[in-house]
């Protein structure tokens, strides 16, 4: 057999070896190699979902202690959400641009700096802007997971290794809710009210995480594409050589068949033939997607309070609710592979869209508990399937791009939503919000069925 290992770029079976870097990542058996950047860009998740499931906590946190009402509320959940929409349309379009490790580490830094500064914000108006800029640093984190994670990961454990990764990551819902109910009840640990606290811990983890990430290459997917060959090459061997050393014998060879060269895609490329079709698919997704899954996180703690529970009791229950997210994520590692991708989605929509009814005309506290836990277990499927899915469904030259830019009126919406549910609320009550949030749930489910590609097991060159 062909040596595989050796550095030095040359000519395999008459195709540049730059070009076959994607098929000889996906044929690498899964090794520690693997498993250690998983959980590495899982830890970055953690703080990516501890940060977006914050708001909820702290709006209802400050609106005691700064006597806000449904407009100021509304902001305190809204301003994270406006900085990670600009952040997600302007740092994963970079990615494609300077490439994925550069903008992981740019937006870590952004964000703890400006989680610092907010922790010590005197007044409301300091506080929103500086959860804008924290939000900004973030807008592409889970962008650059997606992608990141894909680029390396061999095709046969995509799905779970990302799924895995989530998994891992959603541990930051639980304690977001957790220390929130702890250091909100204290009042002030140690002089400090509580609140502040929160944004401390997650300023400062992300600060250590930059340490680690800095030992991540560069995606050699991403390389090839701006036809940096020979770095790619460099990176694909090492690789081979860890797999090959750990397996304790050869790789297998790639078939030609399996070489797809990869090239530069225009950002307009979204917009024509089959791309266009899955842009559409998307834009409309991630838009209807955001009512059901981060409507019910971020405004959760808001409703229950709506409810008539105390802000203590309310996030208590949340917290309980939210152990789903990591259950769910866990539970979606041995689903992902073995069913394909859309029907996966479609099947958890659905899910959340009756698990939501039910929690939104709840009264007894089990009866919330219960139905906000078995909704976060259908949202952490649903999640895990579809932030594998959108990896696949868009070429390397443009998968940053399209995913960020997509993933950022997630964020847009975000900013919306508050105003929208928090009027409904306040008008019509939780059951109203929840029977809204369902509709447009089934909205996705159509749009997924119609218009959403097949892409499990799938090179992501072909699919």
């Amino acid at each position: 057999m062909t040596d595989t290992t050796s550095p030095t770029p040359e000519r395999r079976g008459g195709t540049p070896t730059g070009m076959r870097a994607a098929a000889r990542l996906d044929r690498l058996p899964p090794s520690r190699w693997h498993r250690r950047i998983t959980l590495v860009v899982g830890i970055g998740a953690f703080f990516d979902l501890y940060e977006l499931f914050l708001g909820g906590v702290l709006a209802a946190a400050l609106a005691e202690q700064w006597h806000l009402g449904p407009t100021a509320k509304s902001w305190v959940i809204a301003a994270g959400f406006l900085g990670m929409f600009v952040g997600a349309n302007v740092l994963s379009v970079l990615a494609d641009r300077f490439g994925r490790r550069r903008m992981f580490l740019i937006n870590l830094a952004v964000y703890s700096v400006f989680s610092l500064l907010c922790a010590f914000a005197p007044g409301l108006s300091w506080f929103l802007a500086l959860r804008f800029l924290a939000g900004l640093g973030l807008g592409a984190e889970l962008v650059l997971v997606d992608t990141y994670l894909a680029e390396f990961l061999p095709r046969a454990v995509r799905g779970r290794y990302i799924a895995h990764a989530y998994t891992f990551g959603f541990l930051g819902v639980p304690v977001a809710a957790l220390l929130g109910a702890r250091l909100v009840a204290a009042h002030q640990p140690l002089g400090v009210e509580g609140w502040r606290w929160l944004l401390l811990a997650g300023a400062l983890g992300a600060g250590f995480l930059q340490v680690m990430r800095r030992q991540l290459p560069e995606s050699p997917r991403w390389l090839v594409v701006q036809g940096r060959g020979e770095e790619a090459e460099r990176i694909v061997a090492g690789l081979e050589e860890r797999a090959a050393r750990e397996s304790g014998g050869s790789l297998p060879s790639v078939p030609e068949a399996e070489t797809v060269p990869e090239r530069k895609v225009p950002l307009a490329e979204m917009f024509r033939g089959d791309q266009r079709r899955r842009t559409v698919m998307w834009w409309i997704f991630q838009v209807l997607q955001t009512v059901g899954y981060y409507g019910f996180g971020s405004l959760a703690p808001v409703v229950l309070t709506a409810k008539g529970h105390t802000v203590t009791d309310s996030l208590g229950y949340a917290a309980l609710s939210f152990c789903g997210y990591p259950v769910g994520s866990a539970l979606s590692v041995p689903l992902i592979d073995r069913i394909e991708r859309r029907t996966l989605i479609i099947a958890s929509a659905l899910g959340i869209a009756a698990c939501g009814l039910a929690f939104g005309f709840a009264a007894a506290s089990w009866a919330i508990v219960t139905f906000g836990f078995l909704l976060t277990v259908c949202s952490n499927v649903f999640s895990n399937a579809f932030h594998v899915y959108q990896t696949e469904i868009f070429p390397t030259g443009l998968r940053s791009s399209a995913i960020g830019i997509a993933y950022s009126l997630s964020r847009l919406t975000s900013v919306v939503l508050p105003f929208v549910a928090l009027s409904v609320l306040s008008g019509l009550g939780p059951a109203a919000v929840f029977t809204g949030s369902a509709g447009l749930m089934l909205l996705l489910c159509v749009d997924v069925a119609l218009l959403g590609p097949r892409s499990s097991g799938r090179s992501l060159e072909r699919i």
